[in-house]
């Protein structure tokens, strides 16, 4: 899609209309759905340093504090997200006759496979960037 606007805008001197608006709406779902990977693997939003340093009752208790703030953090975004998706869902996107919901529906649906991968790697951690850390 990027590619195609390149081409038409300046080779062609004919913007595409619905090329930018799509391409920055899919950009808000790659990165919704990789923030989830990366949540699965425990590579966002952790505290390297401390679990590297901690052993034993400390370092379960400091997985449980940062997957609780991870949690509480996801739980809102899902909250707020909804509601946004609630409130946008009449209106269309200026070059496309798709309701602005689809757009903004990436942040609940993110939020809430975010909530499952978050509580997948506190039951199932992998952590081999800690284990190879320097």
């Amino acid at each position: 899609l990027g590619m195609w606007q390149v081409v038409s805008r300046f080779v062609f001197s004919q913007p595409s209309t619905w090329t930018e608006e799509s391409m920055r709406r899919l950009l808000i779902w790659m990165v919704m759905l990789g923030v989830v990977a990366a949540f699965r693997q425990g590579a966002l939003v952790s505290v390297d340093l401390m679990l590297r340093l901690s052993k034993g009752a400390w370092r379960n208790t400091v997985r449980t504090i940062i997957t609780s703030v991870n949690l509480a953090f996801l739980s809102v975004v899902l909250y707020f997200g909804i509601d946004l998706v609630w409130r946008v869902r009449f209106q269309t996107f200026a070059s496309m006759e798709l309701s602005m919901g689809w757009g903004y529906a990436a942040l609940p649906v993110g939020a809430f496979l975010g909530l499952v991968a978050v509580i997948a790697h506190h039951l199932d951690p992998h952590d081999d960037e800690l284990s190879t850390a320097q």
